[in-house]
C-alpha cells in the first residue's frame, strides 16, 4: 500500500470538469488580473444569489480581500496597521517561519511566548508579561487548524490597547464559539495553498476584517497603494489573486464545507484507532472545531518511527522540527536553548500523519497498525 500524504490529485479529479471549465473561461477572457472571478470569490453578501458561494458569506466576515499569498496576507495586515521600525508584536515560536518572518520583514520585533501543552497554540497565559511600551499588537497562530483561546487574548488585547491578527493559514472554516477564527480579532488572514484545507493550485490567500477603512486600505496596499490608477496613496505591494487562482477555488469554495466533514470524520476515526498507542494525540478544545489542516502526533522516537512507516508505504511529515526562537536567521533575538521548553519538546516529538478529506478506513488501519 502507498499513501498519499495530501492526494491534491484525487481531489482534482473529483471536480475536475467544473475546475478546467473555470479556468478555460478565465483563458477565453485573458482577464488574468484582477478578472471578474477574483470579483466573484470576495462577494459580499448583497452581491451573492442563493446559488453562489464567497468567502465573506463563508465566513460571515464583512470583509473579504484576496492576496497573493498567506505570508502576503500577514504582510497586508501589518501594513494595514501602520506598525513600523521597533514596533513589537506578540506571536508564538512554534509555527511556520512566515509569522515571525512577516514581523521581521517589516522591521518589527518578534517577541515570543511559549505555547500550550495541550494545543501547542499561544498559551495565552503567558503573554500579559511580555507586554512593553512598545508592543503593538498580538499574533496567534490556528496552528493545525484549531483557533488560539481567542477570549483571553482579545481581553487582553483590549485591556492594553493592542491589535490582534490572526494568522489562520492553516485554518480556514474552523470555528471558535461558533465564529470562524476568519471573523475574529482586527484582522484574521488565511492561505490558499494547494495543501491548505482549501487550497488553490497555486499560492493564495486572502485577509477577513470587519472595519471598513482597514477593508479599504488593504484593497488599496494589495495594488502598490493605488486608491485609483497610477495615483498612490500608501507605500504598497504587488499582492493581488491571479484570477485562475481565484477560478480554482471559486469552485472549490462549493465543496468546502463537505472536504471540511470529511476531515473530521478522517480525524475521529484516526483518534478511534490510534486511542490505545503509546502516542500524545491531538487535542481540540471544546468550544473550538478544527479544520484539521494536519493531524499530529508525538513519539519520542521520531526519526525511527518515520523510517519504518516509509518502509511500509506511509508518509509523514514534521510541522515543524525547529522552533523559531533557535533558528539562525533569529539569532539577534538572543534567545537560548531552553528558553521555551515546551515548544522545544514538542519540536522534537511531533509527526504529522497523511491528512486529507479522502484518506480511507482500509489506509488509517494500515497506518494504526504500522504505528
Amino acid at each position: 500500500m502507498q499513501i498519499d500524504f495530501a492526494n491534491l490529485q484525487y481531489q482534482y479529479k473529483l471536480y475536475k470538469d467544473e475546475i478546467d471549465e473555470s479556468i478555460h473561461n478565465v483563458l477565453d477572457k485573458s482577464n488574468y488580473i484582477m478578472g471578474e472571478e477574483v470579483k466573484e470569490l470576495e462577494k459580499s453578501l448583497e452581491e451573492i444569489t442563493q446559488l453562489e458561494e464567497s468567502l465573506q458569506e463563508f465566513t460571515s466576515a464583512k470583509y473579504a480581500i484576496t492576496c497573493s499569498s498567506g505570508t502576503d496576507a500577514l504582510l497586508l495586515a501589518m501594513m494595514a496597521l501602520d506598525i513600523k521600525l521597533g514596533d513589537e508584536i506578540i506571536t508564538t515560536p512554534f509555527t511556520f517561519i512566515a509569522t515571525a518572518e512577516t514581523i521581521a520583514f517589516m522591521g518589527a520585533i518578534p517577541v515570543f511566548v511559549d505555547i500550550d501543552k495541550k494545543t501547542y497554540n499561544m498559551d495565552a497565559s503567558k503573554i500579559e508579561e511580555k507586554i512593553t511600551s512598545k508592543t503593538k499588537a498580538i499574533m496567534p497562530v490556528s496552528l493545525y487548524g484549531q483557533p488560539a483561546d481567542m477570549d483571553a487574548i482579545q481581553t487582553i488585547a483590549t485591556k492594553y490597547n493592542l491589535k490582534v491578527i490572526i494568522d489562520g493559514a492553516q485554518s480556514f472554516g474552523s470555528t471558535y464559539q461558533g465564529q470562524t477564527d476568519s471573523n475574529l480579532g482586527d484582522i484574521s488572514t488565511t492561505s490558499f495553498f494547494p495543501a491548505k484545507p482549501l487550497g488553490c493550485f497555486g499560492d493564495g490567500g486572502a485577509v477577513f476584517t470587519n472595519d471598513e477603512k482597514l477593508a479599504i486600505k488593504i484593497k488599496q496596499l494589495r495594488v502598490h497603494g493605488q486608491n485609483k490608477r497610477y495615483y498612490h496613496k500608501y507605500i504598497g505591494m504587488g499582492g493581488r489573486l491571479d484570477t485562475i487562482q481565484a477560478a480554482v477555488l471559486n469552485v472549490k469554495l462549493k465543496y468546502y464545507e463537505k472536504d471540511l466533514s470529511l476531515r473530521q470524520d478522517v480525524a475521529s476515526k484516526y483518534t478511534q484507532t490510534l486511542n490505545d498507542k503509546d502516542l500524545i494525540l491531538p487535542f481540540t478544545n471544546k468550544n473550538t472545531t478544527s479544520a484539521w489542516a494536519q493531524y499530529s502526533i508525538r513519539v519520542k522516537n521520531r526519526d525511527e518511527v518515520q523510517a519504518k512507516l516509509k518502509d511500509k508505504g506511509i508518509p509523514t511529515a514534521v510541522h515543524y522540527p525547529m522552533p523559531l526562537h533557535l533558528q539562525e536567521c533569529f539569532e539577534y533575538l538572543g534567545h537560548k536553548k531552553g528558553d521555551f521548553p515546551i515548544s522545544e519538546i514538542v519540536s522534537n516529538e511531533i509527526m504529522s500523519l497523511p491528512m486529507n478529506p479522502y484518506v480511507n478506513d482500509e489506509e488509517i488501519s494500515h497506518i494504526s497498525e504500522s504505528l
